[in-house]
């Protein structure tokens, strides 16, 4: 990747993209159904009719004309905030491009004043597993389920920040 990768606050206009990168890639990745692009269609929409901008934020990665990726910061409480919808495009692995996100994710909940963050993933997203504990994120609980229409193993992640 050659062009200069910017990041932008998330905007309606990128829903459509982002449900069908979600959509697309867990099922291509994972075996996924459509259950799971209706998940993030939720909240992508929840977000937008009832995120507070002053505590809560999604950016969206931008090269050129093209989406390469997305990560969200959203209130849980008033001391922890949840990590949601990061998303790296397969083109832009291994660019920096996860680690930037998540740092810049972090640092917005450092200085909103959040004291902890959490999030949520499967055990088969080994990349971004690697990338959280490289962060000092640590996995706080583990289980087998079935969702999405497949088996998988469910995490929790928690920081304190």
């Amino acid at each position: 990747m050659d062009k200069t990768i910017d990041l932008r606050p998330f905007r309606a206009e990128d829903l459509p993209w982002l449900v069908a990168r979600h959509r697309d890639l867990y099922a291509v990745s994972d075996g996924f159904d459509e259950t799971f692009g209706d998940l993030v269609q939720t909240i992508l929409e929840d977000f937008l009719h009832d995120h507070d901008p002053d505590v809560e934020q999604g950016w969206i990665a931008w090269a050129g004309d093209e989406r390469l990726g997305s990560i969200f910061c959203v209130r849980l409480d008033e001391t922890t905030a949840k990590l949601r919808l990061f998303l790296v495009v397969p083109e832009a692995r291994g660019t920096g491009l996860g680690k930037r996100l998540l740092t810049t994710c972090m640092s917005f909940a450092r200085t909103k004043g959040y004291r902890r963050m959490e999030l949520w993933t499967h055990e088969s997203h080994a990349a971004a597993c690697a990338l959280y504990r490289r962060a000092g994120w640590r996995c706080v609980s583990s289980k087998p389920v079935r969702s999405f229409g497949v088996d998988l193993v469910e995490q929790s992640w928690k920081i304190a920040l």
